[in-house]
């Protein structure tokens, strides 16, 4: 295949209609439709978060109460908020009555360290920042420490909300394929995070089309754990269930016994994770000698990690389904491919690009022609679900999406010859772990600054359905630095799932004539010691 040959994916029909038409009819705000539902479908169940249960009626009626409270606090059409957050009806509410208002909501996921936040908060310039203390505790912590006021909201839970801040609103557009929804940032401990701007129609497309493919409608009970600070939750599982009428367990942290008491006595019929969320589920099950109860369960699928043959294997054979898997980033808002509901792969391909996008691989280098031969090469996206850009940085944005809105995905792909796609590896040293993005260069930052670090190389190691961080060290000659010492140092500037798992001490990182550290030998290296 021609590494610059571009593809479009084919229309196809989703639940009897056509994805075409389905994109037709996408409005032009995230709230629009789940008002829509409030007036079609009022009595059905929309939200649960503990012991609050919600139909839709009684949701729009929250959406349109805060839409009222957000003016009242001076919010703005074109402001920024920001939510420091973990999944709960406080987070749903807050994005949904921010559409009504055209503000935009960067979401935050309150277990980052304090300095993660500051920065985040630094490029965002909110107008306000809701703190949800009642999800989480941490959200809590954040929020007195920035001095925020603590309020009681009759519905939505006990919340911290900050002064308002000086802030300059964005220019509010009326299409929304060009007005911002969400903001969810990719990086954060050093330097400037950068905030990906994701459109009304992005999210939508993704709540459309791939819930869609997931078979969501009403009656369906989708368990929401994965975390709205991440855009499959945002997106794929949030917007996805309450675009289609379904019905969304708002779930702060995955814990196995919950889930597994949700699956036997809420009849939770969708269940989207990570690998890792499944292999400790498994773990929990056959150590305490308990069989899983899921009489209602319908649909399984993991993502935002690479999915290995043997946790899929494992899964499908506990839970009696397919294991469906996908692939995407947060700057497509995320999906670019799936499995669909009636394929049943045994192979570790992450599905068919979805519907109408266009995509092409392009050579790694000039010299990959065997690759390109074989249908490998950086994968480059377009369509309705690519981001805007990055907030406020048009360097970093050119960096990676053309002006006439090519994403250059920095993921290398081969593509078979049933359009199947498969992820070969990652370009950009991604390292994801439980479903979280970890960029190398934040933590080799964090563990440079110890006096006693001459450098650092962080990288990422496959164990079974996940990846660790392994972080290789080099200290000052005679340095009597020790791994708890470091750890202990890393821990009071990192968020927990960004901290290394190991530290391999070197006296000399392998590098290049010209100081270039070897990466893909530390990576070697790494995988070694995690199987001797």
């Amino acid at each position: 295949m021609s590494p610059s040959l571009m593809h479009q994916a084919p229309d196809e029909l989703i639940f009897g209609r056509l994805a075409s038409t389905l994109v037709d009819e996408l409005p032009e705000r995230l709230s629009t439709r789940v008002l829509a539902n409030a007036q079609r479908i009022p009595e059905h169940p929309a939200l649960v978060d503990g012991d609050v249960r919600w139909t839709y009626a009684e949701l729009a009626q929250e959406i349109e109460a805060a839409h009222q409270w957000l003016r009242a606090l001076d919010v703005r059409p074109g402001d920024r908020l920001m939510a420091v957050s973990e999944n709960g009806r406080a987070l749903v509410v807050l994005l949904l009555a921010a559409s009504e208002l055209d503000a935009w909501v960067a979401i935050v996921n309150s277990r980052l360290s304090d300095n993660e936040i500051d920065l985040i908060r630094e490029n965002c310039e909110p107008r306000r920042i809701f703190y949800t203390g009642e999800a989480s505790p941490e959200a809590d912590a954040h929020g007195k420490r920035h001095g925020a006021e603590l309020y009681a909201h009759p519905s939505l839970g006990r919340l911290r909300i900050s002064a308002l801040m000086e802030s300059t609103p964005e220019v509010v557009e009326a299409s929304g394929a060009d007005q911002v929804a969400a903001m969810i940032y990719t990086s954060g401990t050093t330097g400037t995070p950068k905030g990906v701007m994701l459109t009304h129609r992005g999210i939508l497309y993704i709540a459309s089309i791939s819930g869609g493919m997931r078979h969501l409608s009403e009656g369906q009970r989708v368990y929401g754990v994965l975390p709205m600070s991440h855009v499959f939750g945002l997106s794929s599982v949030c917007m996805g269930s309450l675009y289609n009428g379904a019905c969304l367990y708002t779930i702060p942290r995955f814990e196995a016994v919950p889930l597994l008491d949700a699956l036997e006595y809420e009849g939770i019929t969708v269940l989207q994770g990570v690998p890792a969320m499944y292999a400790r589920t498994l773990e929990f099950l056959r150590r305490e000698g308990r069989a899983l109860k899921a009489p209602q369960l319908i649909y399984i699928s993991a993502g935002g990690s690479p999915l290995d043959a043997d946790i899929k294997q494992r899964v499908e054979a506990c839970f009696g389904l397919t294991l469906h898997n996908g692939y995407g980033l947060t700057e497509a808002s995320p999906t670019i491919s799936q499995t669909r509901i009636d394929d049943r792969p045994v192979s570790n391909t992450v599905g068919r690009v979805l519907p109408l996008l266009e995509y092409r691989l392009e050579a790694l280098s000039e010299s990959s022609e065997e690759d390109t031969k074989d249908g490998i090469g950086e994968l480059w996206v377009r369509g309705p679900n690519i981001m805007k850009g990055y907030f406020r940085q048009p360097d970093a944005t050119r960096a990676c999406l053309t002006f006439d809105g090519w994403l250059n995905t920095g993921d290398i792909a081969r593509l078979d010859d049933h359009g199947q796609l498969y992820i070969v590896g990652r370009s950009k040293e991604l390292i994801i772990r439980s479903g979280f993005n970890i960029y190398p260069p934040d933590v080799e930052a964090v563990i440079n600054q110890h006096p006693d670090v001459t450098l650092s190389a962080v990288v990422g190691r496959q164990v079974s359905g996940n990846e660790e961080v392994i972080a290789f060290v080099q200290t000052e000659p005679g340095a009597l630095l020790d791994a708890a010492t470091l750890k202990a140092f890393i821990a009071e500037r990192l968020a927990p799932y960004k901290r290394p798992t190991q530290i391999i001490w070197m006296d000399s990182l392998p590098s290049t004539a010209s100081g270039k550290i070897l990466k893909g030998r530390l990576r070697d290296l790494a995988q070694q010691e995690g199987t001797s």
